[in-house]
């Protein structure tokens, strides 16, 4: 396994479980002791973990990798969410997209259509402008504003001043959480203002998110059913969790 795979999986493996040791990762991986040390060191100077004696533990921002390193993280669960959004789309649409790695899936879903005609894009995701940068077919616009290093999302009053002067016809936002009580939440107040504003733009919002966020809580309220009356999860939502949310209100398509 080549140096950047690696790495990868060693930050999937501690999303996953919190903590990995030495031994973990030379059974897992196949690499020597050394060449594991070296690997979390290598981590640890990018506060990715934190290293502890044979290993390392996740620390406070692990819970927002940036986006190159979870992008590996429950994928085909992903990319079956992006097909049924982008499935939604008409022909000439303009779409919003925040960021994430879900809505970065649905990106690359849109891109792959041959039958939308000219359609405009506006995100806040500087990976997402780029990855769509090169197709003569799609309008891509971007918000200004300040990057915010764990997601690639720009941030800020600039992103809401160029907002409050467009309009959308849909807008897919992915979240951290998606509860019953609670509604669509994220880790950053400042990526939940935004998304909120986002979504207030557009005739259509809906919450873009895989099975593992239903019920889940995070820090900054973006919005209720009000505001999103349809999430796109997977098939693997939890029975009960869908019960409760569409107790809420809000209206599920579970993507197979």
């Amino acid at each position: 396994m080549k140096r950047a795979a690696r790495l990868s999986a060693i930050l999937d493996l501690l999303a996953a479980q919190g903590e990995v040791t030495i031994d973990q990762l030379v059974e897992r991986f196949g690499a020597s002791p050394a060449t594991s040390r070296r690997d979390l060191d290598s981590l640890a100077e990018q506060r990715l973990l934190t290293r502890t004696h044979g290993g390392a533990v996740a620390q406070s921002v692990a819970y927002e990798l940036p986006v190159r390193y979870k992008s590996h993280l429950r994928t085909h669960a992903k990319e079956r969410i992006a097909h049924a959004a982008a499935a939604l789309v008409e022909p000439g649409a303009t779409v919003g997209l925040s960021g994430g790695t879900t809505t970065t899936a649905i990106a690359a879903a849109l891109a792959a259509r041959e039958d939308l005609g000219e359609i405009t894009v506006v995100t806040n995701a500087v990976n997402i402008a780029a990855q769509l940068a090169t197709r003569p077919d799609i309008k891509v616009v971007v918000t200004g504003g300040v990057i915010h290093s764990r997601s690639y999302e720009l941030v800020g009053p600039f992103v809401e001043q160029l907002l409050a002067g467009i309009h959308l016809d849909v807008a897919f936002i992915g979240v951290n959480g998606i509860a019953a009580d609670a509604g669509a939440t994220t880790h950053d107040e400042r990526e939940a203002a935004v998304n909120r504003m986002m979504a207030q733009r557009a005739t259509r919002a809906m919450i873009v998110a895989d099975s593992d966020k239903a019920g889940a809580v995070a820090f900054a309220h973006v919005g209720d059913a009000g505001l999103f009356p349809l999430l796109i999860t997977d098939a693997g939502i939890d029975d009960a969790a869908a019960d409760d949310l569409a107790g809420a209100g809000f209206e599920i398509i579970r993507a197979e």
